[in-house]
């Protein structure tokens, strides 16, 4: 017999879930989230963490614009 989720006990764990990590902090949750299921796909289709790493921190950075000071006379 599967399990199934009615409306009622998806209601009840999203409460739990709002009362455990407050409304301020539940996008920092679903982005953790969502980056742990996006790694966890990537290792499962052999895809090198290391790499796409490394890749991100060789490219160079954007340079700043140089703040251009008022001159009031």
């Amino acid at each position: 017999m599967p399990f199934r989720l009615g409306p009622w006990e998806i209601a009840l764990i999203v409460v739990i879930i709002l009362i455990v990590f407050g409304v301020g902090r539940l996008p920092q949750v679903g982005g953790a989230i969502g980056k742990g299921i996006r790694n966890f796909r990537k290792g499962q289709r052999g895809e090198d963490f290391e790499e796409a790493e490394e890749t991100e921190k060789e490219a160079p950075a954007r340079p700043r614009k140089a703040a251009r000071k008022s001159s009031k006379q």
